[in-house]
């Protein structure tokens, strides 16, 4: 029995997409042999929507274990456009739908992370046969330890922090820097710890600048006149944490400082006259070559889902639990968040070394 097979790679690239694709195509190829056909979606939902694709040969997979990026390219069609018909009149849920039979596939593999869950959840509810595998380097698709990339982003971060401390020693400096991570703080304390900072602000633990600078000031009474603050680009103060979004940064623009890494660096400065600096690593956090980690796990990922194929097991996404990798239904995955739990061990081993977290 032939089985077509489609693969999309969806939102923000990341180490690891690349791999996974790899690992899928190579473990059907092997379990299925000229039984199976991939056919590549171009640029995420968008080449579903308006369907680009094309299809693909064993000799597409070779060389691209250590890729970054993805070989599909990929897009960001947010979810809650996905259900409206805009000014070009497209049906996007019909046309996916239409895409789907047209390519004539038997199933789709979504890579991404949560919005792109949400929409593949939303493919599985109208009848399509989806697998999701989860990727984003903020580590916050529920129902998985680990997703790829993750592990690459925080080498990187790792990296960063560590160049930084060597010009902030040098020129008794308070460094901040930003990590990327909007709505949770995974990427930020691992890489934080890795990274050796004195100070951690996460979203999930909303800041009191007062008690930063008591943090900085107390390394100064040590003789330490320098510190290293990772900060996550969705961090908040108290105040900010009780505010709706939209209230939020109305707030920032008003006062013009519309990141709270500025923010903190700007406050910092003036109740304690360091010389303070911002450091924005960016979209570096996400480029380039995935690390011997998410090589490793990309590649289980992707034998797995090629598993599920085989056994027709649709409506999951594949998942790290322990050491096991199993799945979870699409539906209980998909718009559930995974912030950092207050308990988590790797907070009490953060703390424990003295590192501060401002709130």
């Amino acid at each position: 029995m032939k089985r077509r097979i489609g693969i999309l790679t969806s939102g923000g690239d990341c180490p690891g997409l690349n791999a996974t694709i790899r690992g899928v195509a190579k473990a059907c190829y092997e379990r299925m042999g000229d039984d199976v056909e991939i056919v590549g979606v171009v640029d995420g939902y968008h080449g579903l929507i308006y369907g680009e694709y094309h299809e693909m040969k064993p000799a597409d997979f070779s060389g691209i274990l250590t890729r970054g990026g993805t070989i599909l390219g990929t897009s960001r069609t947010p979810y809650k456009q996905m259900q409206v018909i805009g000014e070009d009149n497209v049906d996007k849920v019909a046309n996916m739908k239409a895409n789907y039979k047209k390519m004539k596939l038997d199933c789709l593999l979504t890579l991404g992370g949560n919005g792109t869950h949400k929409t593949a959840n939303l493919l599985s509810q109208e009848g399509l046969n989806v697998i999701g595998l989860p990727k984003t380097i903020d580590n916050d698709i529920w129902g998985t330890d680990f997703t790829f990339g993750f592990h690459t982003a925080v080498d990187i971060g790792t990296e960063v922090l560590d160049r930084i401390h060597t010009t902030a020693s040098s020129h008794k400096r308070v460094m901040v820097v930003e990590i990327m991570g909007n709505k949770v703080g995974w990427l930020t304390l691992y890489t934080g710890v890795a990274g050796g900072a004195d100070i951690i602000v996460l979203p999930e633990i909303p800041y009191d600048i007062e008690k930063i600078a008591k943090a900085v000031e107390r390394r100064g009474k040590a003789g330490k006149g320098f510190s290293v603050i990772a900060v996550a680009e969705g961090a908040m103060d108290e105040q900010e944490a009780k505010m709706k979004k939209k209230e939020r940064a109305r707030q920032r623009a008003q006062t013009g400082v519309t990141t709270a890494t500025a923010r903190i660096a700007r406050e910092l400065a003036e109740l304690t006259g360091y010389d303070t600096r911002v450091v924005l690593p960016g979209h570096i956090l996400r480029g380039g070559s995935p690390s011997a980690y998410d090589r490793v796990l990309a590649t289980q990922f992707g034998v797995y889902a090629a598993k599920l194929v085989e056994l027709e097991r649709y409506g999951v996404t594949v998942a790290l639990s322990g050491n096991a990798i199993t799945c979870n239904p699409l539906c209980d995955v998909a718009g559930k968040a995974k912030p950092v739990p207050l308990d988590n061990p790797l907070l009490k081993v953060a703390r424990a070394m003295g590192i501060a977290f401002g709130g």
